[in-house]
């Protein structure tokens, strides 16, 4: 038997600009990427060279099945210096999603993902309530100019994931991020003080969160001035969380700190876009790693656990009556049946959803290709579609063929 899922169900790959397009030289990423000593395995340079390889890359999408394709529109091309916007740029993006148009593909867009402007960070970041603001304006450009094109608009890409890492121990505080050797070197770069230095990445504090909060408002009135018909929202990270013995207490606090305060500031949105790759075990302690016998996956030692979309599904949905947009859920490893096995068991979970009666959308896995993830470099392999750095040749993996039947006839097998 088969299930098919509801009509107009959305099926695609996502991506960001800075880790596909190549040479963002304007961003605050690229500046850290080339601080001596900086969190960075390795620099984006190139990328998947998507900057100018998009049409081939959209089309081949469309080949595979898919009818959407979430990726970013990047804010230190559009306005590389404050007050000055590319009409280059603009019209490149407005090229880009023309494309997707002409593929019958809906352009499920991001307008903030992870990456700023250098003159942002060197104005004063995400702690200066300035940046409200600015980002507003961007992104009320960004719509005048591109928003009759936009199938969904996402303001900024998780919000909570500086919280969440914090949370995890995988970031460190505001007060002992100053004190690290490399973040002396990037705040001399910026031309700001260690106590002033304030990436996105970084942005944890309490006094951060709320400016991103306030961004987020802030930038879907001016998105909704030009184009009131747009649906916009969000995207929160939204791992599963569970708790081992002693660990409850934490783990509620952790999850009402990173997700929960998050999705309480969604309530008004269209839509909610969410994501989530795996299980984070909570002890007394903090997070715990995997047992050994748990099977982990190329990224940060996440546990290998499809399931943990379907449950943080449920749970979202208790918190919030919001649609939902799957906008990131994927697998990075070297393994490709590994991957097809989480598909298929990712897939099935999200039917069961549906079944239930909860507002699903459509999934978009991360991601269309391996790309740059960040401070780890090119070693974790999340991509439907191989990239060869040296030629930057695609090379469709069975994993994507898998996908893209699904979508093509919208249903699977049960």
């Amino acid at each position: 038997m088969k299930y098919e899922f509801p009509k107009g169900f959305l099926w695609g790959a996502a991506t960001a600009a800075h880790q596909v397009e190549g040479n963002n030289i304007n961003s605050d990423s690229w500046l850290l990427e080339h601080v001596p000593g900086g969190p960075f395995k390795e620099p984006s340079n190139d990328a998947c060279d998507h900057l100018h390889r998009y049409p081939q890359d959209i089309a081949q999408l469309a080949r595979l099945g898919f009818n959407a394709y979430r990726f970013s529109i990047e804010w230190a091309r559009i306005e590389p210096e404050e007050g000055f916007y590319s009409k280059a740029m603009t019209d490149h993006y407005r090229r880009m999603l023309a494309v997707c148009h002409e593929s019958n593909i809906t352009p499920v867009v991001t307008f903030h993902h992870c990456t700023s402007p250098r003159w942002l960070i060197s104005s004063g970041g995400w702690q200066d309530a300035k940046t409200v603001g600015r980002f507003a304006k961007y992104c009320g450009y960004v719509t005048r100019h591109l928003g009759d094109l936009i199938g969904y608009g996402f303001t900024i890409n998780q919000p909570n994931l500086p919280v969440l890492w914090l949370c995890q121990g995988r970031l460190p505080s505001v007060e002992q991020l100053r004190k690290l050797p490399w973040v002396k070197k990037a705040a001399k770069a910026f031309g700001v003080s260690p106590k002033e230095f304030r990436t996105y990445t970084y942005a944890s504090a309490p006094s951060d969160v709320k400016i991103l909060i306030d961004a987020h408002r802030c930038a879907t009135e001016a998105i909704k001035a030009e184009r009131d018909s747009l649906p916009v929202g969000w995207t929160i990270a939204a791992d599963l969380f569970v708790a081992e013995q002693g660990g409850e207490e934490l783990m509620d606090e952790f999850r009402r700190e990173s997700i929960d305060f998050f999705l309480e500031a969604s309530q008004k949105d269209d839509i909610l876009g969410l994501q989530a790759y795996t299980k984070l075990r909570i002890g007394p302690n903090g997070v715990q790693v995997p047992p050994p016998e748990a099977e982990l996956t190329e990224s940060y030692g996440w546990e290998y656990y499809p399931d943990a979309l379907e449950q943080s599904i449920r749970y979202v949905h208790t918190k919030t009556n919001l649609p939902i947009l799957v906008t990131e859920n994927g697998l990075a490893t070297g393994d490709d049946s590994r991957r097809i096995e989480w598909i298929a068991h990712t897939v099935k979970g999200l039917k069961k959803c549906l079944e239930d009666g909860l507002d699903v959308r459509g999934y978009l896995y991360w991601s269309a290709m391996d790309n740059f993830e960040w401070e780890a470099g090119y070693s974790p392999r999340f991509g439907i579609i191989a990239v060869d750095r040296d030629t930057q040749k695609r090379t469709i993996k069975e994993s994507a063929k898998f996908l893209g039947n699904i979508a093509k006839t919208n249903a699977i097998d049960t």
